[in-house]
């Protein structure tokens, strides 16, 4: 019956709401009753006794003020079933948007960002119509049939055993259809998300697609793909016809056959007039919740798809070290933050991610000293962008430790961690909006006069100052208005304003040209000073700024030391300097 043990247990936040929207329908459900009985006894009498408007006014006023309140419990209903909802996406979403961000980046990393996105918004989206509409009424639709026959069966038992026996044919119709319906549902969910996901790689990859000359193509593989969704909703929709049309004619064929008995019955007098109008009244009454039931199968069925996947997320595993493990089952005393300055070690420290066959990182150590430029150099894959992610706490070691003034990392608060430090990641994303905004946003509560001497140090002022609009200059999504150069520097700017004892810079100048390189090197080696810094570089000309360098290969460290000593020792330091020599970097 769409009964999702999960999504039933978020309705302990909203229980309140959820008892009044289902009370609120059994009421109603007794207000049907009233009206069927004060109907049955104005008309039969004026008809059977002859008896005038006035003396069965009474019954008509009955008969009114019924209906107003059942009008009013149902809207109660809706609007009780509204809230529930609106309470439970609400608080569903805190949780996604929650696990998300302790999951971290490269969880995210690893999957589509449209499927996410279209989970994180549609996918909850439709549990709206499960529980404003479906769970409630799958309640009202288990108690209301009680009130109906607990009126009829005392004044006649035939027509009750007729209404309890009838009954449940649609619950039972609904369940054998269930299956069927569930794996349309399902792929229609499916496709759903592959459309989604799809349609954002095109629109992101456009000016590759049109470079390419293949966005025609694209094209025609977004029409496929919303071709296989059409499909799988009109299959879906075909399935929720033919199950209404069957419920409606359950229902309709057995209110015939209660029709049928009281008419053949009320022939032979074997049946008042006025109590087989009421039941004849009622009999379409107490079939209506269990269609109603019926109407929303489907809709309860896709919240029950979407929620599968929502579930996926909540209960993916947190990576290892991704919280701070309890300090006393580890026998320790719990560790603060380290004050600055900050000298970090890397002791023993292995990593390897779970898709790949030989480790990322095996056993290095080395340390970053503060007021010094730590330089992290070795070929593409050999661990660089790995190494700073273990101390950004995007992921935890497998083995080892890193120590930051003597503490263990994975003892300390990850969010109060990541606030001592300042990273320019190596693909920066620039968000939709102005360049203060973009430069600000580690420091919200930032000056106009911080923002702007942020920038001076990046070197980002000389080009916002020729733009008309300065720095309310709207950069577009990914910074789509700036050249990469630019974009790199407004990304410098946002790390040099948050003014962190921890600075980590991963390729800091691959997208600039020589000049604005040597001006970029020199304001890291001016905002270095007090400082622990870790520069991540392949350019040879910003390593030379380093006080020290380590080189990693395999994962490993095979050197480190000055950038004078690896020279003179003319081994794989040396080795990558000639190389970049000759590359004219």
């Amino acid at each position: 019956m769409n009964l999702d043990r999960r999504l039933l247990h978020l309705l302990i936040a909203a229980r309140g709401w959820f008892a009044a929207a289902v009370a609120s329908g059994v009421g109603a459900v007794a207000c049907t009753v009233v009206q069927a009985w004060a109907l049955s006894r104005a008309i039969g009498g004026v008809f059977l006794r002859q008896e005038t408007l006035r003396s069965v006014s009474c019954f008509l006023a009955l008969f009114a003020g019924a209906a107003a309140l059942r009008y009013a419990l149902n809207w109660l209903g809706a609007a009780a079933g509204a809230r529930v909802a609106e309470r439970i996406k609400r608080d569903l979403r805190d949780r996604l948007t929650a696990k998300l961000f302790a999951l971290g980046p490269e969880h995210v990393a690893g999957g589509r960002s449209g499927e996410l996105a279209g989970t994180l918004t549609r996918g909850v989206e439709v549990l709206d119509a499960y529980f404003a509409q479906y769970l409630p009424q799958l309640f009202i639709a288990a108690l209301a049939p009680l009130v109906i026959p607990g009126v009829v069966f005392p004044r006649d038992w035939l027509s009750g055993v007729i209404l309890l026996v009838t009954a449940p044919l649609i619950p039972l119709f609904m369940m054998l259809i269930g299956s069927t319906a569930k794996r349309m549902t399902d792929r229609q969910w499916q496709a759903l998300s592959r459309m989604s996901a799809h349609f954002l790689d095109v629109l992101q990859g456009l000016p590759a697609l049109k470079l390419l000359g293949r966005a025609r193509e694209q094209a025609d593989g977004v029409a496929l793909v919303s071709d296989a969704y059409r499909q799988a909703t009109m299959q879906v929709l075909r399935v929720a016809f033919l199950s209404a049309l069957a419920l409606e004619m359950l229902a309709t064929l057995s209110t015939a056959v209660v029709a049928v008995e009281l008419g053949l019955r009320l022939l032979r007098g074997g049946i008042g007039f006025e109590l087989a109008l009421m039941i004849l009244i009622l009999c379409p009454e107490f079939y209506g919740p269990l269609r109603a039931l019926g109407a929303r199968f489907h809709a309860g069925m896709e919240g029950v798809s979407a929620a599968a996947r929502l579930h996926e997320i909540l209960d993916a595993p947190l990576p290892p070290q991704s919280v701070a493990a309890p300090a006393a089952a580890l026998g320790q005393s719990p560790s603060t933050i380290p004050h600055p300055p900050l000298t970090i070690a890397y002791s023993s420290v292995s990593f390897a991610y779970p898709s790949r066959s030989a480790p990322a990182l095996a056993s290095i150590s080395f340390e970053l000293r503060p007021g010094e430029i730590t330089a992290l150099v070795g070929p593409s894959g050999a661990g660089k962008s790995t190494a700073a992610k273990l101390l950004l706490r995007f992921i935890g070691p497998d083995s080892g430790r890193i120590l930051v003034n003597g503490a263990d990392l994975a003892q300390l608060p990850p969010e109060e961690w990541r606030r001592l430090v300042a990273w320019l990641p190596q693909r920066p994303h620039l968000f939709h909006g102005t360049l203060a905004e973009n430069i600000a946003l580690a420091r919200p509560e930032a000056t106009a006069a911080d923002i702007e001497a942020a920038a001076r140090a990046a070197h980002v002022h000389e080009f916002v100052a020729k733009l008309p609009q300065g720095y309310a200059t709207l950069i577009g999504e990914r910074g789509a208005r700036l050249s990469g150069g630019q974009a790199q520097r407004v990304a410098l700017a946002r790390a040099f304003l948050k003014d962190a004892p921890l600075l980590i810079l991963d390729e800091p100048t691959s997208a600039l040209d020589a000049a604005s390189e040597a001006a970029v090197s020199d304001a890291m080696q001016r905002r270095a000073a007090g400082r622990t810094t870790l520069l991540i570089a392949h350019r040879m000309a910003t390593v030379r700024t380093a006080a020290r360098v380590v080189v990693l290969d395999g994962g490993r460290v095979v050197e480190q030391g000055t950038p004078a000593e690896l020279l003179r020792n003319a081994d794989r330091f040396a080795a990558m300097l000639a190389l970049n020599v000759e590359a004219g970097a």
